[in-house]
């Protein structure tokens, strides 16, 4: 960006300035900014092999009008803002290689309004997904995109999260509404209404969601709420083949079955999760199903696809409508990262993902198993297939600099044959620091600059979590 106060994705912010910011941030908040190494290493990267990058302080507001009075400090001295959730996210998107301050929605947690004949909420930022679905359990109702992670909801929303559910409800650019957002000189923006539809003026909702807060600090959300459905039944069905049971998901999703999970588990994950769960699940690649509708509905939904599976070698489709078998295999599913983890002493998780159109689903994943074998890497594959997005969670040595490059290499060649294949470098993990190399294949330079004409508009000096999702360099 041409203005003098952006530096590069790694260069440090003047100390003055940090400090100066610091000092009138303390007479603002009190103890409620805190700078112990302790706290700032946690709100540095943590969840993946990316470096933690601390910030220089963590704030912790209560309030819209307390982001606002952090921010303007902030813009005052130029440091960077960096916000913080509860930081289950996989890119290094709370990472500070720029110094700065953390604002961490901890104490923004209340549920502020529920329209529940209108199917819809208002909320703060630090709302967990399980918190709010707990909330709205006595009132029929919740709200269904699942990461797995219980992730903060505002977090959710900067980084456009999607999860097992997607495949029915959407991901969370069909599922929020409306945003209040504090803007790089402090000023709050609301993007839109309650109403369902609008045609009046840009998109700024969905300009925000998914901008990992490189434009905007995300402070109040309004979400779209389901009625809790009449029945659910969960499944699991076994395939010979990966490439079966990708055929499988993809003719389902043709037929028009109406499924609301599909998840892939290859036999090297199946492995896992039995070990760390301790399952007894078939160890061949499998498919986790789940179904929603009235009982009759979801009987015919899983006969449906038990047709399908058993044309294509799967079987036996064992189905359960018991909450505690569902949550049992659920949560073994969501558990997937630390299974895979527990696959190998003295190793990280390096989760990465791509989403390809549903057509080419079974021939990018086959494709990408036959580059783990030939490579010699560890590298358990789980998907949220029915929309075409699955994931590689490579377990490796982060201190040998052979296996680190080697896998530097494949991480490369799974975003490209995602790309050549008509689909994207990250189906919900978003950008953060660790994608940004891919964006330019993905969208060209005409688009990665209408994003950066964007980012200089709304934040002409750099300081909303800068060295983030769009890239320095065209």
């Amino acid at each position: 960006m041409a203005t003098a106060a952006v530096t590069n994705a790694t260069e440090r912010r003047d100390a003055g300035a940090i400090q100066a910011a610091i000092g009138d941030l303390a007479k603002a908040f009190g103890n409620r900014l805190v700078t112990s190494q302790a706290v700032r290493e946690q709100h540095g990267h943590t969840t993946t092999w990316i470096e933690n990058q601390p910030p220089d302080a963590v704030v912790f507001p209560q309030h819209t009008a307390d982001v606002q009075e952090a921010v303007r400090i902030c813009a005052r001295h130029k440091v960077p803002v960096i916000p913080f959730g509860t930081g289950t996210s996989l890119e290094g998107h709370v990472n500070a290689p720029q110094g700065g301050v953390s604002i961490d929605f901890r104490d923004m947690n209340r549920i502020l309004e529920v329209h529940a004949e209108d199917l819809d909420c208002v909320i703060e930022p630090g709302v967990t997904r399980k918190q709010l679905n707990e909330y709205l359990r006595d009132q029929g109702l919740f709200f269904p995109i699942d990461p797995g992670a219980d992730a903060s909801l505002g977090g959710m929303a900067a980084t456009r999260a999607s999860g097992t559910n997607a495949v029915r409800y959407g991901t969370m650019k069909d599922n929020v509404m409306a945003l209040k957002v504090v803007l790089a000189n402090g000023e709050v923006m609301t993007t839109a209404t309650r109403a369902r539809k609008s045609s009046s003026g840009y998109d700024l909702t969905r300009l925000i969601v998914g901008s990992e807060g490189t434009l905007g600090v995300i402070t109040e959300l309004t979400l779209k709420l389901h009625g809790i459905p009449e029945a659910i039944g969960a499944a699991i069905c076994p395939f010979p083949t990966v490439e079966a049971a990708c055929n499988a998901t993809i003719l389902t999703i043709q037929s028009g079955i109406p499924v609301a999970r599909i998840e892939l588990l290859d036999e090297v994950q199946v492995k896992a999760c039995n070990a760390y769960s301790k399952l007894t699940l078939p160890e061949t690649p499998l498919l986790m199903l789940e179904f929603h509708g009235t009982e009759a509905g979801v009987a015919e939904q899983s006969q449906r696809f038990g047709e399908i599976a058993a044309d294509l070698g799967g079987g036996p489709f064992e189905w359960t409508a018991k909450a505690e078998d569902r949550t049992r295999l659920w949560q073994a599913r969501h558990d997937g990262y630390w299974a895979a983890k527990a696959l190998r002493v003295n190793s990280q998780p390096l989760a990465s993902d791509v989403c390809v159109p549903i057509s080419r689903l079974a021939e990018c994943v086959v494709e990408t198993q036959a580059d783990l074998r030939e490579t010699g890497l560890l590298g358990p594959i789980v998907g949220h297939v029915g929309d075409g997005n699955f994931h590689v969670a490579l377990v490796v040595d982060t201190n040998d600099p052979k296996e680190m490059a080697a896998t530097e290499t494949f991480l490369s060649r799974l975003a490209e044959r995602a790309l050549r294949m008509g689909g994207t470098c990250t189906g919900e993990h978003g950008v953060g620091q660790g994608k940004m190399k891919y964006l330019l294949a993905e969208h060209g330079a005409p688009a990665l600059a209408a994003m950066r004409a964007i980012k200089k508009a709304l934040d002409p000096d750099d300081i909303m979590n800068p060295g983030k999702l769009v890239p320095a360099d065209l």
